[in-house]
């Protein structure tokens, strides 16, 4: 029985199936409303302790996720409710599940990919205290086991060993989920979207996480047509590896820039920067978590990034909040988020909170060489609005005395508008091309939704014709042309990409090697 499936993490596995989906056990309840509380909070506490240990084992990405899982069961805004409905005479189980249940719900029924993966979050956090309730620890896969269920829970994922291969194979999941997130970056094969099964699956099964498929109960020809398969991936890999700390250039000796793209501070700790060109695409919304952050944080934050990559540049967007990124206390509920305040609309809507972020950015500016992008542009006048708003704070720093500097001021591309006609923004430092969201806008076609999943491509002609026009306009007029998203760091994509005109690329650095071998089999 073969199942299609989305691709979430590249890879092959074989091994034996293990059900995630497995029932917790039973909470017996207590005497009293008193003791229900002092359980509850008591299972809290030893959630978050068992977070704490995983933290310390963990590296800038999985530590992010894991702060913000103890910063949640520490809000009195989650245990609040709990602990009022023990008090009205729920157990302490029932009372958790039940301030929990509507906002996973919520999170459920979005029509957006983003808001549906936050709530395996959720449900993570529901969980962890529900086996600290009823003193239930996880059955452990076996070593090399395709862990196949609903969905996973990041921890979960964490404290599986994945030295001896396995796999993640989910009816349901994300390519935008957290564990997608970690799996990218360990290399652990996962697939999504595999829908419901007609029968239970159990024994041995294939995943072809390459292509997004699973095979249950395989006969000898299809485990050899596997095997081949896998093993030529593997050989691919290991000869990408001779190209990761060598420049990257193409069959014909054209150099290509190669930069990475990252959400947290920390995630540069992972990274030997003479691997790359430098950072393309840093996204400071995840900065912007439970609460706003202030100009200090901010601060720290991009100056840790700047002395990381010393003289090489390290493009920092403006936060990006909206669309599939709520942040609370900044963002608005919208019925088409994706086409409503988001990005720099948004940010200029609320320029007290813009203008801290500048501020920030103004000051760390002076401890490495950035550039500054703004996201979602449709409009010359949002450029210009952006670009005085900065001088307004370069002009009030300098009057304070504070130490600052202006960097270069860009945009990216990703609202058609601007790759039709890019010739409004010619006094742009620099374009950097979107290639999720300008492919999406341009097809019509939501980049998380798998049924119209054919129709979001970067290699569609359409989409690669506004590549085009906007690396030769830049070409023309000496404003360097960079790529960001998923399309940069696809090796299948990536010739389309160069032959296009494009010679600057920022992807995932866990995709350095795949593209550094991809650009050097590039006939361009």
């Amino acid at each position: 029985m073969r199942i299609e499936g989305i691709p979430a993490s590249a890879g092959y596995a074989e091994g034996p199936l293990f059900d995630l989906d497995q029932p917790p056990a039973a909470y017996r309840g207590k005497a009293s409303a008193a003791e229900e509380k002092a359980a509850l909070k008591a299972a809290i506490g030893k959630a978050v302790s068992r977070l704490t240990t995983l933290i310390e084992a963990a590296d800038g990405d999985a530590a992010g996720i894991l702060e913000f899982h103890i910063a949640m069961l520490e809000d009195d805004a989650l245990s609040g409710p709990a602990l009022a409905a023990i008090g009205s005479g729920q157990p302490a189980d029932a009372a958790w599940r039940q301030a929990l249940g509507a906002e996973i719900a919520g999170y459920e029924a979005s029509d957006q990919d983003y808001f549906r993966a936050r709530a395996a979050d959720l449900r993570d956090i529901r969980d962890q205290v529900l086996r600290a309730l009823s003193d239930n620890s996880e059955a452990a896969a076996p070593l090399g086991a395709i862990l196949h269920g609903v969905d996973i829970a990041p921890t979960r994922f964490l404290e599986t060993d994945w030295s001896r291969g396995g796999g993640i194979a989910l009816k349901g999941g994300s390519t935008a989920s957290h564990v997608a997130m970690l799996a990218r970056s360990r290399g652990v094969p996962m697939v999504v979207g595999l829908g419901a099964f007609a029968d239970k699956p159990t024994g041995n099964a294939l995943l072809d996480a390459e292509h997004g498929a699973i095979v249950v109960s395989p006969s000898p020809a299809e485990i050899e047509a596997f095997r081949q398969s896998s093993s030529s991936f593997a050989t691919r890999q290991g000869k990408a590896l001779t190209f990761l700390t060598q420049p990257a250039v193409t069959k014909a000796g054209t150099p290509v820039r190669v930069q990475v793209n990252i959400a947290y501070p920390s995630d540069v700790d992972g990274i030997d920067i003479d691997t790359c060109d430098g950072v393309g695409l840093m996204r400071t919304e995840f900065l912007f978590g439970r609460t706003l952050p202030d100009e200090e944080t901010q601060y720290q934050a991009y100056r840790k990034v700047l002395e990381w990559a010393g003289e090489k540049p390290v493009t920092i967007r403006t936060v990006d909040a909206g669309g599939d990124k709520p942040v609370p206390g900044f963002t608005v509920e919208e019925t088409n988020p994706f086409l409503g305040l988001r990005g720099i609309r948004l940010s200029l809507a609320r320029r007290e909170i813009f203008r801290v972020q500048i501020r920030a950015l103004l000051r760390a500016a002076i401890h490495g060489n950035l550039k500054v992008m703004f996201p979602m542009i449709a409009t010359a006048e949002e450029y210009a609005q952006a670009a005085a708003l900065f001088a307004e704070e370069q002009a009030a720093l300098a009057t304070r005395g504070v130490t600052h500097k202006l960097p270069p001021l860009g945009i990216m591309v990703e609202v058609p508008s601007v790759a039709i006609a890019p010739e409004a923004f010619a006094d742009v430092a620099f374009f950097s091309i979107g290639s999720n969201d300008l492919t999406q806008y341009v097809m019509a076609a939501a980049r998380d939704n798998a049924a119209v999943g054919y129709l979001n491509s970067v290699r569609h002609p359409a989409v690669l014709r506004l590549i085009a026009s906007v690396a030769a306009f830049g070409l023309e007029k000496g404003i360097p042309v960079s790529l960001c998203g998923d399309a940069g760091g696809d090796p299948a994509a990536i010739p389309a990409l160069l032959e296009a005109g494009l010679r600057d690329l920022s992807i995932a650095p866990a995709q350095l090697a795949m593209a550094k071998a991809a650009i050097a089999d590039v006939s361009v």
